[in-house]
C-alpha cells in the first residue's frame, strides 16, 4: 500500500511516499480503508524527533494521527463494527499511521462517523476534539457560569474548544489575530483579544480555567488571569510528573519531567492555581459522545484546506506556518 514514511528523524525532513506492507489485523482491530486524514502539529513534532523519548517510534514508520474511512475487515473479537461502516478515529500512540491507504485500529479507539459530515470534515476532528474534551470535561470539569480563556482560538483545538465550552455553559475568552476575530466570534467567543493590539493579561481577570497551546511565555502570563483555585492546563508543555507516570515512563524520565515543569508548577502553587499538562489519548467512547454533539448541530468542524494525498508534505509545511484557520486535511479517495 502507498504511505508517507518517516525514514529518519529530521527537523522539517520530507516524508517519503513509498510502499509499505498492509497492516496486520489483530483480534480486536478493524481494518480501515482511509478516505481522508487530518494533519496536526504533533505529526511535525514526531517527524522532527521532539517526542522520541516518550513515543519511541522506530523508523521507518508511517505518520498520521487522524482518520476517516470505511471498515473493510474486522478481527474475530470485534463486536461494535462491521465491514462497510463509515468511521473516524484517532489511533492510539504506538499504532498511528493514517498517511496511508489502510490502517488497523483497535475497536476501542473508533467511533461511527457523524452522519452529517463528509469524510474530509470527519477526518479533521478526532485529535482536536478529544484534546478539547479531555481538557475541558475531564481535567477542568468546566461548568455552567465559569469563565475560561482559550488561547489560539482560530486553531484546530481552539475552534473546537470554544464551541464545546459554550455548550458547557461557560463564558469564553480567546486570543487570536486580527484576521480571525470574526471567525472566533461566530463560534461563540464572548471576549476576543486581538493579540496584535492587546495583552490578554491586561484585559482579563478572575478566570476559572486557561487552556494554553502556545509558548512558555504565554503560559506564564496566563497565571495572572486566573483566580485562586483556578486551573492552568497546557497541551504544549512542559510535561509534568503526572503525565510521565500515566505514560509509564521510567524513574529517570519522571525526574526530567519534574525538572521541566518545576518553574511553572512553583509559580502556579504560589498563586493557589493547579497546573497540568495534557497529552490526549485515543478514546472511541468519548468520540461517540462528540459525534452526538456534531449530529445535533451543537459543534461544527472548521476546515481550512483539503490537499490531495500526494501533497502531504506540502500540507504539513502549510500547517507549520501557523496561519491555518481550523484544520487541514489530505484526501485519498
Amino acid at each position: 500500500m502507498k504511505a508517507f514514511i518517516v525514514d529518519r528523524y529530521k527537523k522539517k525532513g520530507a516524508l517519503r511516499l513509498g510502499e509499505m506492507p498492509e497492516p496486520a489485523l489483530r483480534d480486536d482491530d478493524v481494518l480501515v480503508e482511509i478516505h481522508a486524514s487530518g494533519l496536526n502539529l504533533l505529526d511535525s513534532k514526531i517527524r522532527d524527533g521532539e517526542f522520541k523519548l516518550i513515543l519511541p517510534y522506530r523508523p521507518p514508520f508511517i505518520l498520521g494521527h487522524d482518520v476517516a474511512g470505511t471498515v473493510v475487515r474486522i478481527g474475530s473479537k470485534v463486536r461494535r463494527f462491521k465491514p462497510g461502516d463509515e468511521i473516524y478515529a484517532r489511533p492510539r500512540d504506538g499504532r498511528v499511521g493514517t498517511f496511508a491507504e489502510l490502517i488497523s485500529i483497535n475497536e476501542a479507539d473508533v467511533a461511527l462517523k457523524p452522519k452529517n459530515l463528509s469524510m474530509e470534515e470527519a477526518a479533521s476532528l478526532p485529535l482536536v476534539s478529544l484534546t478539547a474534551w479531555q481538557a475541558l470535561v475531564e481535567k477542568a470539569n468546566l461548568r455552567k457560569g465559569q469563565k475560561i480563556l482559550i488561547h489560539a482560538g482560530s486553531g484546530g483545538v481552539g475552534t473546537f474548544a470554544i464551541q464545546l465550552a459554550k455548550h458547557l455553559g461557560a463564558t469564553v475568552a480567546t486570543t487570536t489575530s486580527t484576521a480571525n476575530v470574526d471567525l472566533v466570534r461566530s463560534l461563540g467567543a464572548d471576549v476576543v483579544i486581538d493579540y496584535k493590539k492587546q495583552d490578554f493579561e491586561q484585559v482579563l481577570s478572575g478566570y476559572d480555567v486557561a487552556l494554553n497551546s502556545l509558548d512558555s511565555d504565554t503560559l506564564q502570563r496566563s497565571l495572572s488571569v486566573l483566580k485562586p483555585g483556578g486551573k492552568l492546563i497546557s497541551i504544549s508543555g512542559p510535561p509534568d510528573v503526572a503525565f510521565a507516570r500515566e505514560q509509564g515512563l521510567n524513574w529517570f524520565l519522571q525526574q526530567v519531567m519534574r525538572l521541566l515543569s518545576f518553574g511553572i508548577r512553583r509559580k502556579a502553587k504560589g498563586r493557589r492555581i493547579s497546573y497540568s499538562f495534557l497529552f490526549m489519548r485515543a478514546n472511541g467512547e468519548q468520540l461517540s459522545q462528540i459525534t452526538s454533539l456534531i449530529e445535533a448541530g451543537i459543534i461544527r468542524p472548521v476546515m481550512d484546506r483539503v490537499f490531495p494525498f500526494e501533497a502531504t508534505n506540502e500540507a504539513l509545511a502549510y500547517i507549520e506556518t501557523g496561519r491555518s484557520k481550523g484544520k487541514v486535511v489530505v484526501k485519498l479517495r
